[in-house]
């Protein structure tokens, strides 16, 4: 009877939750609770979070079967998308490999950074405007969403501690497989004129061609947010430059 059910829950994927075996089944909920408890002794399924679990192929050895990352991340928390640093390793604009999957979303999620299976995922929860520029991308056979390639840059432009840093920002720009008009559209998109700002400013330095407009506020933002305000100003796009440009042009 448990192998039955659980092909038929696999037919719907992977992970499923306890609501879903409930309604699939007609079993109270505290039965199925115990019920869990004891498939995952058996090694049938495996507990992602509270409530939410992932079926073990029969084939597989108990404790040594997981899925990818990012197919997990999918899971975690609906709608979102792989973004930030994770989005640009995964498209090849950055040779860092994140020790965290970064996921952006428009939905609430009580903790915003979770362990499962011994890999750290960051929630990232962003404005529904914000949301935008996704793919659909296969791995391991199923769906996952992933920011495109320019929506990840302008993205870590607006969050560079999400990115390691302004300078990982900077080797993705000079990928040639980026388009320069999705970026110019996507930093005025985005909301934030600091994007604008900290685009407009590191692709002069890089010498690509962006339709981009200047800053009207005299206020001062800085180039790289994760690093101190010091440095000096760029009066023509009203930034702090708080990175040192010599480690600008060895990109250049």
């Amino acid at each position: 009877m448990t192998i039955e059910i659980l092909k038929s829950i696999a037919r719907n994927g992977p992970v499923f939750t306890l609501d879903q075996l409930h309604w699939k089944t007609e079993i109270p909920k505290d039965v199925l609770s115990v019920t869990l408890s004891r498939w995952q002794e058996r090694g049938f399924v495996e507990r992602i979070e509270r409530g939410k679990y992932l079926i073990i192929p029969l084939e597989s050895e108990k404790g040594r079967y997981t899925l990818h990352e990012f197919v997990i991340a999918s899971h975690l928390i609906q709608p979102s998308a792989i973004a930030y640093w994770s989005a640009l390793n995964y498209h090849g604009l950055t040779e860092q490999i994140p020790t965290t999957v970064f996921i952006q979303t428009t939905a609430r999620k009580k903790s915003s950074q979770i362990e499962v299976f011994g890999v750290n995922y960051r929630i990232v929860r962003v404005k529904p405007e914000k949301f935008f520029g996704l793919k659909k991308e296969w791995i391991e056979e199923m769906p996952v969403t992933i920011t495109d390639r320019e929506k990840t840059v302008i993205d870590c432009l607006d969050r560079p501690e999400y990115a390691g840093g302004i300078i990982e920002v900077t080797k993705a720009l000079e990928n040639t497989s980026l388009n320069y008009e999705n970026l110019s559209r996507y930093a005025r998109m985005i909301g934030n004129t600091a994007v604008i700002r900290r685009l407009g400013y590191l692709s002069e330095h890089l010498g690509l061609s962006l339709d981009l407009p200047l800053p009207t506020s005299r206020r001062y933002l800085l180039l790289d947010p994760t690093m101190p305000r010091q440095g000096a100003n760029d009066s023509k796009w009203r930034l702090v430059i708080n990175t040192e440009i010599a480690h600008l042009e060895e990109f250049t």
